[in-house]
């Protein structure tokens, strides 16, 4: 796994883990945390998980996760927790934002994943 993925990888695990542990202190969070920051942070994690996963029962250091896995992995998401939850349970709403932020976090998954990831190479600071 690069470099960049596993420190994104990293980052979004102590993230969430902090707005979570905040959420069950009853601590008020900005409504944009409090909301969307772990429906946006959920993909990359599960993903990269699972990306791991597959890695290493294929013995093969190179894979990537096909973009039609990850775009199905959103969708899965998308419907479980967006629509048919929320018909079911009172904790769960259906918002159309967490399906835009769900497939936005999987398009950035999917370019982190690469080893060549020739947008940041491009770039010169």
């Amino acid at each position: 796994m690069n470099r960049f993925l596993k420190v994104y990888f990293i980052s979004s695990l102590f993230i969430g883990l902090c707005v979570y542990i905040a959420q069950k202190s009853k601590y008020r969070l900005p409504d944009i945390i409090q909301f969307y920051l772990n429906d946006f942070l959920i993909i990359p994690i599960v993903l990269t998980i699972s990306l791991y996963i597959l890695r290493w029962s294929k013995n093969n250091k190179n894979y990537h996760i096909p973009l039609s896995i990850v775009l199905y992995s959103c969708f899965l998401y998308s419907f479980l927790f967006e629509y048919f939850l929320p018909k079911f349970h009172l904790r769960y709403t259906s918002d159309f934002i967490d399906v835009i932020l769900y497939f936005a976090s999987g398009i950035i998954f999917y370019i982190f994943q690469k080893n060549n990831y020739e947008i940041f190479k491009k770039a010169k600071y």
